[in-house]
Formats: C-alpha cells, sequence, structure tokens
C-alpha cells in the first residue's frame, strides 16, 4: 500500500513518468529496462552512463519517436489554447539543418508546418533568436556558420513552439572544450529564465554534474537506473563553481557510480 501512495505522488509532481519501461529490438538485443523514471516540473535532470545502456532509447520513446516493449510513458502537459504549442522540443546531437535555408527558416521549420502565418512566425523565431543570441545571424546560412552556432540554431528550433519539455541527446558531444563550456552556461541561463523541464543525455561527468539539479547513472545495456545523485550547487553556476572543491567532489562521486554501472572497478 505504501509503494502505490509513493507512485500516486510521484505522478502527482511528475513531467514525466516512466513505469517499467523496456525495449527488445527485433534482433533479440535488450536494449531497456525494466526502467522507472519521474521528471517534476521546471526539473533539469541528466541521465548518464556506459555507451549503449539506452540512454538514448529512453529519450526517444519519451518522445514518442520510438515505441517501447512493454511498460507505461506518462507526459504531462499542461492544457493550451495555442494550437502550435508543443508538449516537447528534441534537441538532436547532430543540429540536422536544411542546408538551402536561412536560421530564420530553419527556427521557423516547425511554425510552417503548424501553417501560422508569416507575421507570427516572425515574431516568435525573433523572440527566440533573441533568447540563444542569434538575432544578427537570423539571414545567414548554416554553412556560414561555426558548430556551437549551427547547435543554438537547433535548441532555438526546439523552442520555437514554446514546450515543456525540451529533451537533450549529447548535444554538445561534438564541440571543443571552449564552445561546450560557453553553450553549457548559456542552457543553464535560458533554464532558469525559461523553467523548462529538461532531460539531458551525456557521456560527460563533468558536464551533467555542473548542468543538472539530478543526475540519474544507468547501468549496461539492459539500461535500468543505478544511481541517482542530487547535486548540491546554487541554480546560478559559474566557473567559480567549476573550480571549486564541491564540484570537484561531485564529480567523483558521480565517477565512481558510473564504473560501478559500467562493471569496472573504481580506481582501476
Amino acid at each position: 500500500m505504501e509503494t502505490d501512495t509513493h507512485h500516486s505522488k510521484a505522478d502527482a509532481d511528475a513531467a514525466v513518468s516512466l513505469r517499467g519501461i523496456t525495449k527488445i529490438y527485433e534482433s533479440g538485443v535488450a536494449a531497456l529496462g525494466p526502467f522507472d523514471l519521474d521528471v517534476r516540473r521546471g526539473e533539469f535532470v541528466s541521465l548518464l552512463g556506459p555507451s549503449g545502456c539506452g540512454k538514448s532509447t529512453a529519450l526517444r520513446i519519451i518522445a514518442g519517436l520510438m515505441a517501447q516493449t512493454s511498460g507505461e510513458v506518462c507526459v504531462v502537459a499542461q492544457a493550451s489554447v495555442n494550437p502550435v504549442r508543443q508538449s516537447i522540443g528534441f534537441v538532436f546531437q547532430e543540429p540536422t539543418l536544411m542546408p538551402w535555408a536561412s536560421v530564420r527558416d530553419n527556427v521557423g521549420l516547425p511554425l510552417q508546418l503548424a501553417r501560422m502565418s508569416r507575421d507570427e512566425a516572425n515574431a516568435k523565431i525573433n523572440q527566440v533568436l533573441s533568447q540563444v543570441d542569434l538575432s544578427e545571424f537570423a539571414e545567414v546560412y548554416p554553412r556560414e556558420l561555426s558548430g556551437g552556432m549551427k547547435m543554438r540554431v537547433s535548441l532555438a528550433r526546439a523552442l520555437v513552439t514554446d514546450p515543456e519539455i525540451l529533451l537533450m541527446d549529447e548535444p554538445f558531444a561534438a564541440l571543443d572544450e571552449i564552445t561546450r563550456f560557453r553553450l553549457n552556461n548559456d542552457l543553464l541561463d535560458l533554464w532558469r529564465k525559461l523553467r523548462k523541464t529538461v532531460i539531458f543525455v551525456t557521456h560527460s561527468v563533468f558536464e551533467s554534474v555542473y548542468l543538472s539539479e539530478r543526475v540519474v547513472v544507468m547501468t549496461q545495456r539492459p539500461g535500468r537506473i543505478g544511481e541517482e545523485f542530487q547535486i548540491n550547487a546554487p541554480l546560478t553556476r559559474s566557473e567559480d563553481f567549476r573550480t571549486s572543491a564541491e564540484y570537484a567532489a561531485q564529480c567523483r562521486n558521480v565517477s565512481v557510480a558510473l564504473a560501478r554501472a559500467s562493471g569496472e572497478r573504481p580506481g582501476r
């Protein structure tokens, strides 16, 4: 009886709730589960784990891009009179921009598909380009952009429909360290302002601890939750936090948990 009560309370507070999720491919490979996860409204959660543990699979199942083999997915969306508003925005590892289209047209694609008027769409596009610091590049084409700027365009496109939940699948993995740090800071600023629910997939212990309120460490395939860590740090984070003893200690704890989840002996 206590388990049911706890379950109900978690569901009431959750933007995303996964119960007993499994994914078995036609080849017979068991990729995920059973996997249970609750993410609260406005929470920033990172999924961290060894390669092939099902992090991206879990994200795609939440987004409805892939069907689970078993289990229940509940995405709790608030009622909205805006027909363009979506429950979920997705930022992929690659920007996947249309090379023949300007930044403005790439960002506005979801609004075009929703048949929003050009004037109304431009107002929304201008707003989101300002949020990701790309206003002066609205008419530029992807070939003229750096990797970091392309990822900003991808983020803007995910945000232009004002989603309640933002799913991010290793969006900064291919970027150089300086650009990655800068985008980490920009993403945190955006999250504090917009208070979206964010589920962020990463292979980086350091990135997960810097960005998140909670880090979920997944086990080897089939992925399950191994350990979870609440990150004790102020919501406003800077280079002072990144170089602090507190940050280093939390990174060590998560790193040890990741080694255990990977089947390694910590400290090897």
